[in-house]
């Protein structure tokens, strides 16, 4: 039988499963000694051209077990039992020069960072042509043609170029799609996918996966698909594995997981994704308007530039990037105020200035009406109390030789010189508040999951007993029950502590669930801003528009209407923005009028108390959802 006409779903049998891992059984080092399994006697089939996709909790064991189908245990683990065969073939009886041959060549695999992935100091073309000549496929002209055929077949414009660049000079989008080329340069029959997009904002997300469904169902290459998000998923995959605890909880076609789940856990995944948010028509709501309020604000940015500086690589002269421009916000004492945006529109660089961690060019940060010193080792112990920051990756921000209740302890120590017993009693209520049980305390960050570590995190800002907290990305890299959990936490620590927040994220559904305000961000520059009620109501942005139409939807079909629907340009991002003296959104906007916005800063419109747009077009146009032509003419 022909392996494309093969449908995903059928009865799998020997003869057409290209992967088959039978009672596979994975244990870990305990750090006490000993081991403990985090796979418990897993089977698994993947047709020939099927995406079988994997979701779960962190700690599940989906990455164990896609890395499984390599041949392949991380350091501290081990394969105790089971069978992996790839096309008939013994896996685990291959002798290590086979493996190799078979890693990358047969079976490729796809990070979930390609920042860290990829060699820096090596142009992006000579890291993928690197595959062909390891597997000896191609070399040469012969292998510079091939990428640039692939390269060309993942939509970039100008892959001649691309090949020529190094990893940092390419946009967060771009760098995914370029570890993709390296996974499919050498025609692999199974792809392994490990959370490839999670990272990415969401119109970079569309972007990569467009070039992921476009490159793997013409060719009918099979996929494993790791995620922790079910719109996605929803997108890609023909059969969902539902993972916990090492355990495969259920198992079924697309369609019916996500009509008519049979399991509790299948079902809790499902509830605990946030949904878009719905463009309704209704009044303002009744949240902080943003001028004019009567109380003080809690914090205030003033006209804040600020930039950073690219260093001199490779050749390439240093320059500098203006990341936030004339930036003017207040945020309200036990206020939520969210911040949205692509990659590299300034959220993280706003979150830096605040918390002193760079210095603005100019403009003022003021603390209760008086001005923060712009480098933290300048501000003072109570000033860096008050404003405490939690990042994206806590594994990155708790020192990992150090236990956890430690790394609370300091800050106690630090600010209230809290020692002794009085520490540890003042510990082990902090680890209470964010819902820990107090003998996780004497752990290390890594022997907690990752939605432990970021509570953790979590309980070390609330120890500094802050006025306002800085909240970056901290849910991006957790699953979608976790981050459930972490909101829910957060929105009472809010009530039970008094603290404001800066929420930082690129997930509309999170935001629209937690925030007060929402302030969108292009390019460094604040958009809109406004109730999440309004922000994602009639009258938004064209920008706020595109980030909504790039939010995946809990069911299929999403992701080619987005494609087929004519839209703003979701893959040039903020780096391709329009220097000149109009808007910067201008190139991408189906609305812009013509010299208008090219070449005049547009205003501020307030479009209802608590809600403001920066656009030329009215509210009256904005209101009928951009029904308009560029010539300003309405559309029939």
């Amino acid at each position: 039988m022909d392996v494309a006409t093969v449908q995903p779903g059928h009865t799998r049998g020997a003869t057409l499963s290209l992967l088959e891992i039978d009672a596979l059984t994975v244990e870990a080092r305990l750090p006490a000694g000993g081991w403990r399994p985090t796979l418990r006697d897993i089977s698994l089939r993947v047709d020939r051209g099927e995406v079988v996709a994997l979701i779960g909790e962190s700690g599940a064991g989906k990455t164990t077990l896609a890395l499984a189908a390599l041949g392949y245990a991380r350091p501290g683990t081990r394969i105790v039992v089971g069978s992996i065969k790839f096309d008939g073939a013994d896996i685990r009886a291959l002798r290590r020069p086979a493996l190799q041959m078979l890693r990358g060549g047969t079976i490729a695999y796809v990070a979930q960072s390609a920042s860290a992935a990829l060699d820096p100091a090596m142009r992006v073309g000579a890291q993928i042509t690197e595959s062909l000549a390891i597997h000896r496929i191609a070399a040469g002209a012969e292998a510079r043609e091939r990428v640039l055929r692939l390269l060309s077949a993942l939509q970039f414009s100008a892959p001649e170029r691309v090949v020529e660049r190094y990893p940092q000079q390419l946009s967060g989008g771009q760098l995914q799609r370029i570890m993709l080329a390296m996974a499919l340069c050498c025609a692999p029959q199974l792809l392994i996918l490990d959370e490839p997009t999670t990272a990415l904002d969401m119109t970079t997300q569309v972007e990569v996966l467009k070039a992921i469904k476009d490159t793997i169902r013409p060719g009918h290459v099979a996929a494993i698909y790791v995620s922790h998000d079910l719109a996605v998923v929803a997108q890609l995959a023909d059969r969902i594995v539902v993972m916990r605890n090492g355990d495969i909880v259920e198992v079924g076609a697309t369609a019916r997981m996500l009509s008519a789940p049979r399991q509790d856990y299948t079902r809790a995944l499902l509830a605990a994704a946030h949904p878009k948010p719905a463009i309704r028509h209704r009044s303002s709501s009744s949240g902080p308007p943003v001028s004019g309020a009567t109380d003080p604000p809690l914090l205030r940015l003033q006209g804040v530039d600020a930039t950073y500086r690219l260093p001199a690589l490779f050749g390439r002269a240093p320059t500098s990037v203006r990341a936030l421009k004339d930036v003017s916000v207040d945020i309200r004492r036990r206020e939520v105020l969210a911040v949205v945006g692509e990659s590299g529109s300034g959220k993280s660089t706003l979150a830096r200035v605040v918390a002193g961690l760079l210095s603005p060019r100019r403009g003022h940060v003021l603390l209760d009406g008086d001005p923060l010193p712009a480098e933290a080792r300048r501000r003072h112990k109570e000033q860096l109390r008050r404003v405490q920051i939690v990042f994206q990756s806590p594994e990155l921000s708790l020192n990992p030789r150090r236990s956890v209740g430690r790394s609370i302890g300091r800050a106690l120590e630090f600010y209230f010189g809290l020692r002794g017993k009085a520490q540890q009693e003042r510990i082990e209520q902090l680890l209470d508040l964010v819902q820990i049980s107090p003998e996780l305390g004497h752990r290390f960050p890594s022997e907690l999951s990752g939605g432990q570590r970021q509570r953790i995190a979590i309980a070390r800002a609330f120890a500094a007993e802050p006025d306002l907290i800085i909240c970056d990305e901290i849910l991006s890299a957790l699953d979608t029950i976790v981050s459930q959990r972490i909101v829910e936490l957060m929105r009472d620590l809010r009530e039970r502590q008094n603290v404001a927040y800066i929420f930082i994220s690129h997930d509309l559904g999170t935001v629209a669930a937690i925030a007060d305000r929402v302030a969108v961000m292009y390019a460094g520059r604040l958009v809109e801003i406004g109730s999440p009620a309004d922000v994602f109501g009639p009258l938004c942005h064209p920008y706020t528009q595109l980030l909504l139409q790039s939010m995946p939807e809990l069911r299929q079909g999403w992701l080619k209407e987005v494609v087929d629907t004519p839209v703003e340009q979701t893959g040039s991002g903020p780096g391709a923005i329009f220097d000149g003296p109009g808007c910067e959104f201008q190139p991408r906007c189906r609305f812009a009028l013509s010299g208008k916005c090219r070449e005049e800063r547009p205003p501020l419109r307030q479009m209802a108390p608590n809600h403001a747009v920066v656009c030329h077009r009215r509210a009256d146009e904005l209101r009928q959802g951009g029904a308009f032509l560029e010539d300003g003419t309405a559309r029939h």
